[in-house]
């Protein structure tokens, strides 16, 4: 069966939702459709709470009211092949749908190393998929022993929300000296660390999984240097790689990494085809160079440039700056932008400024908590090269806040004087704001 549209969307999760509504405020007047090929469709950075807070994966769904409400047709099917010059794409169905723009937003698979046994019973990769979820739930109901490859923030948000699941002994196998010592400096991986192990959650930093054993079904796992870890359900949890089979199918342009080429428009190399999402190149705000970051929030701006862009060129992509943020029982963190050890790798001669204070103004306020805010900044411009943070819930806006900093280039002058709202109830003491005070003791070192 033939059917035209005049954007076709292929992918459903983040960035396939956040193109076609983007899509529909700039081009009200468009046919919209978005084709996937699961039934439904979970937020992707929800999925390690299934196994804790949210309880199953029905309760941690994308709505797809969120379509319908903009008048987007969704169609479930698999897009399995595409032709550029008739500008179609056959379905596994056998449909052939017409487009004029198309938008890749295929996502991501999880990153398999070459690890002996993988394919154990009770081994699982973070696939998001309802029925594999629900499968993870009933493995670990009936273990004992949980080990978590990799200390990312998947891994350590496994690993918090797991140990409360009674049944369940959890450890960690991080290959880094410390978990999230890719987003975080060592004094907060620390931290993290710290919360983890006080939470009975066994952490094994700088060690490296070299086999997966058992009879059928994963028994223990055989690390570097002899020691045995005991397993009864493994989660495999270190990172991931773009699904572009599609695009390099049709012929599209990838790099190196298989991430599909765009340009600041977030066109691929066919101009009427874009690409947004874990499936698209990142290139680096500091840098120019290639970036690894691949988040549902750099995915959702990456999609309001597509969006806006399929019929007329209205936005560029200001590059992946990385804006982290997780949550450790009650210790909240935040990262944006570079850490201390990555902007010092990258040869930035950097200064750094600190403050700490309550939250609420005077401490006493319900809801208080201490938070700390570290600013990093190139001594030669003075401008705003990364962030960390970490204290309680404010964390979570407060590293948006200086993302946009970062991302807007101001200097520790900017900072230290822009205006912000303080209320006792909801924010730190304007004599006492983390933020403006970390820019000012980074500006007497760099005089």
């Amino acid at each position: 069966m033939k059917k035209n549209t005049d954007v076709l969307i292929v992918g459903g999760s983040a960035a396939g939702v956040t193109t076609a509504i983007t899509a529909r405020r700039h081009y009200p007047d468009a046919k919209i459709a978005v084709i996937r090929k699961e039934n439904q469709v979970l937020i992707p950075c929800g999925i390690p709470y299934i196994f804790g807070t949210v309880g199953s994966p029905e309760n941690n769904l994308i709505p797809d009211a969120a379509l319908s409400k903009n008048n987007v047709d969704l169609i479930i099917d698999e897009a399995t092949s595409i032709d550029r010059a008739g500008k179609t794409v056959t379905t596994s169905n056998g449909d052939v749908i017409g487009y004029k723009k198309m938008v890749l937003a295929t996502g991501s698979v999880p990153f398999v190393p070459p690890i002996p046994d993988m394919r154990l019973d009770n081994v699982f990769t973070v696939i998001k998929d309802v029925d594999h979820l629900n499968k993870m739930s009933k493995a670990f109901d009936e273990a004992e022993d949980l080990v978590i490859i990799g200390g990312g923030f998947i891994g350590v948000e496994f690993a918090d929300e797991c140990r409360k699941r009674k049944n369940l002994k959890v450890s960690i196998v991080e290959l880094l000296p410390h978990c999230l010592l890719l987003a975080c400096d060592e004094e907060i991986c620390i931290k993290a660390e710290d919360k983890l192990k006080e939470n009975g959650v066994n952490i094994m930093a700088g060690a490296r999984a070299e086999a997966i054993v058992g009879n059928g079904k994963v028994e223990y796992i055989q690390l570097a240097g002899q020691e045995k870890l005991k397993a009864d359900a493994v989660i495999m949890g270190i990172g991931v790689a773009p699904s572009s089979e599609l695009a390099k199918s049709a012929e599209l342009k990838v790099d190196e990494r298989s991430s599909i080429y765009v340009d600041e428009f977030m066109r691929t190399s066919d101009e009427d085809i874009f690409a947004a999402g874990d499936c698209a190149r990142k290139t680096s705000f500091f840098t120019g160079e290639k970036s690894r970051l691949m988040l549902a929030s750099i995915a959702s701006i990456e999609s309001r440039v597509a969006g806006a862009n399929l019929f007329a060129l209205r936005r560029r992509n200001e590059r992946a700056i990385g804006v982290f943020s997780t949550v450790i029982d009650d210790l909240c963190i935040g990262s944006a932008g570079m850490t201390e050890k990555l902007a010092k790798e990258t040869g930035f001669d950097i200064v750094t400024g600190e403050a700490s204070s309550p939250d609420r103004h005077p401490g006493g306020m319900p809801g208080m908590s201490n938070v700390s805010v570290k600013l990093i900044f190139s001594r030669e411009s003075g401008v705003i090269i990364g962030g960390q943070i970490h204290g309680g819930p404010s964390v979570g806006e407060a590293i948006n806040l200086i993302g946009a900093t970062i991302q807007t280039r101001m200097r520790a002058d900017d900072i230290a004087t822009f205006q912000v709202g303080t209320h006792p109830a909801l924010t730190a003491s304007p004599i006492a704001y983390q933020i403006t005070n970390a820019a000012e003791v980074a500006l007497t070192k760099m005089r």
